[in-house]
């Protein structure tokens, strides 16, 4: 099975640029199921037909679902939060908000995702196009089954074998309400199926992730933030698709300054995000609603190749751990090692080599460490990090 995942920042037309794709892969023949795990659901507009939470046939090949995330949440959190709200009502904590109180941030959004997991098991489908929620936020909770699996490894088996003991002696006291086998083979149940997704979302043999921008200062600005975070989890990013780029005509009169305003954020796209394919998706001169005009936004997007394609492999940035040092790798084709030039500027770090720019916002790990050290080798800019320093915002170092 082949699964494409679409994110990028709200409102830059990434259910479209989905739903487009979808419609195409089932006109080629492919059985395509488009899945939308954005609470704030949309592609029932776009499909121009009512879609509920379980996979619908839109036409021959296509079918479309939008998870209900609380039907999602009931099921695998159901049983762990009856008994929450048992021993919150005990304790005399019981008020409007306890049961918001009982699903933690994120949770919804996880279950939501584990239709990826169901739907990649089940074999119905060829191709299945994940509208996922904006920016790829989702996709960071996916870097918490590393440390569900580790806990469910070291800890749960003595959490469990101590529970049965003191289970007994609990009761007898009758003052706290431990929890039964029932929500314990939920918690552990709920751990693998994320683990599973996870060792799904990972294979690069069968997922990968497509960026929708906009040609805007914001929207890009978000994009590469997003994107780094995707690397840095291990996702593999195989497209960039640029949506809603004014056509050259456009260039005169009143849409002037948008046109040549775009012209300069593409450029920067390509600098950012090589070597990346970058895809273009035109404005479209009607709303892009419905099954016919989502076919001529995918013919735009993708003309004679197959959407279906893992268009770029392997990761354009990698952060490690080397020697004690934290070390950023970027692959940088065709560029002169003699002209590179790094800047760095609170979580922004500019490389120049010549008429060659990329911006890179650095994640976390990364913040407050200075540049101590780079070397550019085989298309390979490796760049080190010192020790972090709160508070210290710039720097400066040459390779």
């Amino acid at each position: 099975m082949r699964i494409i995942i679409f994110t990028g920042k709200g409102g830059v037309g990434k259910t479209s640029v989905a739903a487009a794709t979808a419609v195409k892969l089932a006109s080629e023949g492919k059985r395509t199921l488009i899945l939308s795990t954005d609470a704030a659901h949309s592609l029932s507009d776009s499909l121009a037909v009512p879609i509920g939470p379980d996979p619908v046939l839109i036409s021959e090949n296509l079918w479309a679902q939008e998870v209900n995330s609380l039907r999602e949440t009931e099921r695998n959190w159901g049983t762990v939060q009856g008994w929450l709200t048992t021993l919150l009502d005990k304790a005399q904590l019981k008020d409007i908000t306890t049961e918001e109180m009982l699903v933690f941030p994120g949770m919804e959004e996880l279950f939501s995702l584990l239709q990826i997991k169901e739907h990649a098991q089940s074999g119905r489908y060829d191709v299945l196009v994940v509208d996922c929620a904006p920016t790829g936020e989702t996709l960071r909770l996916l870097s918490y089954p590393n440390v569900l699996n580790w806990w469910l490894e070291k800890i749960f088996p003595t959490e469990r074998r101590l529970i049965k003991l003191v289970r007994p002696v609990a009761k007898l006291v009758n003052t706290i309400e431990l929890p039964s086998d029932d929500v314990l083979d939920s918690v552990e149940q709920l751990a693998r199926g994320l683990e599973d997704m996870q060792r799904i979302v990972l294979n690069p043999e069968i997922t990968s992730v497509r960026l929708v921008l906009n040609p805007e200062k914001m929207v890009l600005a978000e994009a590469k933030r997003s994107f780094t975070y995707l690397n840095l989890f291990g996702f593999n990013t195989d497209a960039v698709i640029v949506n809603r780029v004014l056509p050259e005509e456009a260039g005169t009169g009143f849409f002037a300054h948008w046109r040549e305003m775009q012209k300069k954020y593409e450029e920067e796209i390509v600098a950012n995000f090589q070597p990346l394919p970058i895809l273009k998706a035109p404005m479209m001169q009607k709303e892009v609603i419905g099954v016919p005009i989502l076919e001529e936004l995918a013919e735009a997007v993708y003309g004679t190749q197959d959407p279906s394609a893992m268009l770029y492999r392997g990761r354009t940035e990698v952060i490690q751990e080397k020697d004690g040092e934290m070390q950023l790798e970027l692959m940088l084709p065709f560029v002169n090692k003699e002209s590179l030039d790094l800047t760095q500027s609170g979580d922004e770090l500019t490389v120049d080599a010549g008429a060659y720019k990329r911006k890179v916002i650095l994640p976390r790990i990364l913040m407050g460490r200075q540049v101590t050290g780079a070397r550019y080798a085989e298309d390979r800019l490796l760049i080190r990090f010192g020790k972090r320093h709160i508070g210290e915002q710039e720097g400066r170092g040459k390779q």
